[in-house]
């Protein structure tokens, strides 16, 4: 039943037979069948069938966070109880920033912590990672804090705090943010993105309407536009260009200030030691002042 289980997780997050099978390695009607014994063994129907869609009913929306229970559970019987006999692989799913920044610092302590466990770093932006936790395709994902609420079934876990700041070219004179967000050229961090849309909301509060040249969603060529002298921009002090002589002029917002967060997220029925250790080699880096909830 265990294997009926895996398939009617894959299933609810897929929304159809077809893309579960996909990712499982079964065709569609495999598929079909394993959830036909779920459901005769349950004595409920688990999803409203319409069209090629297999969505969840009441029943089964009931029995999704109690098969990711029972499922985690299992797991947990083959745990080592020591962290360093820990052995398998982490999958990892973390944005530019974070992987220079907070996990080249952590990973040693977690190397010497687990030695036996094996990260596989994926990159990507916040809302693309987010959904790669959501599907289980992630085991943990570092990413900017989503401005919206999580389901029920992800854990979020604050990690820091980064202010932003508003960078020129050396040429431009002045020292008030607004004042040269109003005047010049301006290159926006991607308002699509987490980051991104912090900007967006700053620019509405304030009431300015600037003159964008460029939008694009990497601080590091974001700085290097803006050192080139294409225009102003706000992003958050964080990224390897803090770590060299950058060419530009670093102007602090003062009471302006705003920040971004960096989180963690991951499904909660997938904590286990070896996340949990992670975790910890990670946030006393941050200085962040952050809670999961």
């Amino acid at each position: 039943m265990l294997r009926e289980l895996k398939t009617f997780l894959m299933v609810a997050r897929q929304g159809t037979f077809a893309a579960a099978g996909q990712h499982l390695g079964l065709t569609q009607s495999a598929v079909s069948a394993q959830m036909r014994v779920l459901e005769q063994h349950l004595g409920v129907r688990l999803f409203d069938r319409s069209g090629r869609a297999a969505v969840l009913n009441a029943a089964g929306r009931h029995a999704l966070p109690l098969a990711e229970q029972i499922l985690a559970l299992y797991g947990q019987m083959a745990q080592p109880t020591a962290l360093a006999e820990w052995q398998g692989e982490l999958r990892v799913g973390a944005i530019a920033t974070v992987q220079t920044g907070l996990l080249p610092e952590a990973l040693p302590r977690f190397r010497a912590a687990a030695p036996r466990v094996e990260l596989k770093l994926v990159p990507g932006v916040s809302l693309h990672l987010l959904s790669q936790v959501d599907a289980g395709e992630l085991d943990l994902a570092l990413l900017i804090r989503p401005p919206f609420e999580l389901p029920k079934e992800l854990l979020q876990v604050g990690l820091a705090r980064e202010p932003f700041v508003l960078i020129a070219p050396l040429g431009v004179e002045g020292d008030e943010p607004l004042r040269l967000l109003a005047e010049q050229p301006f290159v926006r961090y991607d308002r699509a993105s987490f980051g991104g849309r912090r900007v967006s909301q700053f620019l509405r509060e304030q009431r300015l309407e600037v003159r964008e040249t460029l939008e694009l969603d990497e601080l590091e060529a974001i700085v290097r536009m803006v050192e080139c002298g294409l225009g102003v921009s706000l992003i958050p002090r964080a990224g390897l260009w803090l770590q060299r002589p950058a060419q530009l002029r670093v102007i602090e917002l003062g009471p302006l200030t705003f920040h971004r967060e960096l989180v963690a997220v991951m499904r909660r029925a997938q904590r286990q030691p070896a996340l949990e250790c992670l975790l910890a080699c990670l946030r006393p880096q941050a200085g962040g002042d952050l809670s999961g909830p």
